[in-house]
């Protein structure tokens, strides 16, 4: 799965307490709630307002509590946010600002005569404040929902303007005023993720971050990250579509002992007696409070996660904040021997499913019967059956036609086709399993027929990176950014690229795009191209090629990093164990193109997952698998 395709679909809504003096009516058109925003900005003595797609945790995918920006312009992405002044002045007043990746989306979803479309990165907030702020116009910011970076940027931005226009942090959102439905935060319980499958207890991961925190000389570290937060105790929860985290925030203090600070319908004697002594629960409305006590300590905060509002509540305490990365990213990152059996495990259960699911969809697509919905659902079920599936990774991106060519698609009823017979058909999924988190992708072709020339030339160029990647050796020291090239160099050669990374890392029963690793273009600064990758790191190999109304191609595994022994090597060397095993559509491929280094991977690929997916297929299914991994 791409970085940050997936948009959050709302669960259903819990209705709040009604709002005094604010018409039920007003609610009901953007247009409508843009209004109604106004009239509580000015309420509030604000001028401007700002609404960013975020929670408190700077969580990549959030609770419908917090999707305030779909709510008050009906966008449905996963990135971006929106600027609002309390007057027009010469323009219309609103702007919302999203990356290329949703161009598309935003201008079919969101009124433009009511927002301007801005394009990131080239064109930001805080330059549309100054260009359209009055003088001395008092921006509102909720700092519960913004990193201080993000305050420190906007702020030096209009001083530069020199209009007098200055951010001012909110008690309260003004968006949350107005808004009459909005849910309510999950109160779904925490779980306990045992200590076997997390292959190291939540006391052995606090005494690593206190060793760390006494190396750093600090006193403590205020983590707000959902699954670094997960990480550390050994817990999970159902607060977040697809990621399995509860809503919560952690102090971890320099002797070991934490605060967990979550909502006290969450907590169960069994997630307390897990936690044990050293881990005093507190409700989460205390959490505030708490970050007062700090007068004089030394307390680190991931500039990252770590919202304004925390650092803000901090210093006003007299702490002395220190910024620096989260402590329990990189070894979480790490994956310890029991995390990557159980990852092997879960993909090759995974792998099983998405088997059943590509015989199927052989079988029953050509008719033209098959929608996009439906094909999803199908696949779903085959997870399902499986028995130990907690849920989906992410939304499936079940793209037919034209629709694969969108690479950060997402089917809704709306938008949903029939998967036209003589057709390239792209299907990205995961699942959530207890020993592990899967992100696959595979691209088929659709009977009857055959694929064109062109088609079969960029699959198999997209094939090739995906190979290159996977073959791959390299030095301890090596980057993310430093393999990208081999995933995009036979695109190249055609004069073809695609726009997305190569790969993400994913976690272990927590998020399918868990950093600091990353495979990408090192241009834009991109998080975590720079990033060394080390032995038990998990990421995707996941190259692309994307003709716009015509196909879409994407090859997706996920690899573990592991140490590679080679006979008087000088230095140490990493290499990728490939964890997906599933067929690769040989339809597509022109094996000209492929040297015999390649089509002897091929084999051997095949030849892996025959083994590993024929113990759990039998009648037709297995028939179809030893067909497709059969020797090219």
């Amino acid at each position: 799965m791409l970085p940050a395709i997936v948009s959050y679909s709302p669960s259903p809504q819990v209705p709040r307490e009604g709002k005094p003096g604010i018409d039920q009516m007003l609610m009901q058109t953007h247009e409508s709630r843009l209004k109604a925003l106004r009239q509580q900005l000015k309420a509030q003595g604000l001028d401007g307002f700002v609404i960013p797609i975020s929670d408190e945790h700077m969580s990549e995918y959030v609770g419908a509590y917090a999707q305030r920006l779909q709510w008050l312009t009906g966008f449905g992405g996963s990135a971006g946010s929106a600027a609002v002044l309390t007057d027009n002045f010469e323009g219309i007043g609103a702007a919302i600002f999203v990356d290329g990746r949703y161009t598309v989306q935003v201008r079919d979803q969101v009124d433009g005569s009511l927002f301007e479309y801005r394009s990131v990165p080239k064109d930001t907030i805080g330059g549309w404040l100054a260009d359209n702020a009055p003088e001395g116009a008092q921006i509102g910011y909720d700092p519960w929902l913004h990193t201080r970076k993000w305050v420190d940027t906007i702020e030096a931005r209009l001083a530069k303007a020199g209009t007098g226009a200055t951010l001012v942090p909110v008690e309260s959102n003004p968006v949350d005023a107005v808004w009459q439905d909005q849910p309510k935060p999950s109160a779904a319980q925490a779980i306990v993720h045992d200590n076997a499958q997390a292959g190291q207890s939540s006391n052995e991961k606090r005494a690593r971050i206190a060793d760390w925190l006494k190396a750093q000389g600090r006193d403590a570290a205020v983590i707000s990250a959902l699954d670094s937060i997960a990480w550390l105790l050994n817990i999970r929860g159902q607060d977040v579509d697809h990621t399995p985290v509860a809503l919560s925030f952690l102090i971890a203090h320099a002797d070991g002992t934490a605060e967990l600070f979550i909502a006290p319908e969450k907590v169960t004697p069994e997630l307390v007696q897990h936690l044990g002594n050293a881990v005093r629960v507190r409700n989460r409305s205390e959490f505030a409070g708490a970050l007062g006590a700090f007068a004089g300590k030394r307390v680190s905060l991931d500039p990252d996660y770590g919202v304004a509002a925390i650092a803000q509540l901090l210093e006003q305490g007299g702490a002395n904040v220190t910024f620096g990365r989260d402590p329990t990213i990189l070894p979480k990152a790490m994956k310890n021997p029991v995390e990557q059996q159980g990852h092997r495990d879960a993909q090759a259960r995974d792998g099983a499913a998405v088997a059943r699911f590509l015989h199927w969809l052989e079988r029953e697509a050509p008719s033209g019967k098959v929608d996009e919905l439906g094909a999803a659902a199908r696949l779903a079920a085959f997870r399902t059956e499986t028995g130990a599936l907690r849920d989906l990774s992410f939304d499936t991106i079940s793209a037919a036609g034209p629709h694969a060519a969108l690479p950060h698609y997402k089917v809704d009823e709306d938008s949903n086709i029939p998967i036209p017979p003589s057709s390239i058909y792209l299907v990205d999924s995961g699942g959530q399993y207890a020993d592990g988190t899967t992100d696959i992708t595979r691209t088929v072709w659709i009977g009857p027929g055959k694929p064109t020339a062109e088609m079969k030339d960029r699959f198999t160029r997209v094939l090739k990176g995906h190979i290159a990647i996977d073959r791959a050796v390299f030095p301890q020291g090596t980057v993310g950014s430093q393999l990208d090239t081999l995933a995009r160099q036979f695109l190249w050669q055609a004069g073809v690229d695609y726009a997305h990374g190569t790969g993400h890392g994913v976690g272990s029963f927590l998020a399918v795009h868990e950093g600091p690793q990353r495979i990408a273009k090192s241009s834009g600064g991109q998080a975590g191209t720079d990033q060394e990758l080390f032995a038990g790191m998990i990421i995707s190999n996941e190259p692309g090629y994307y003709k716009q109304g015509h196909f879409g191609i994407r090859i997706e595994n996920l690899v573990l990093v592991e140490k590679r022994d080679i006979e008087a090597a000088e230095g140490d060397y990493l290499g990728f164990e490939t964890l997906t095993f599933v067929p690769i559509d040989r339809r597509l491929v022109d094996t000209a193109l492929l040297t015999a280094a390649e089509i002897d991977w091929w084999d051997n690929y095949h030849s892996k997952v025959l083994n590993v997916l024929s113990p759990q297929l039998n009648g037709a299914d297995l028939e179809w698998l030893k067909h497709q991994c059969a020797s090219l």
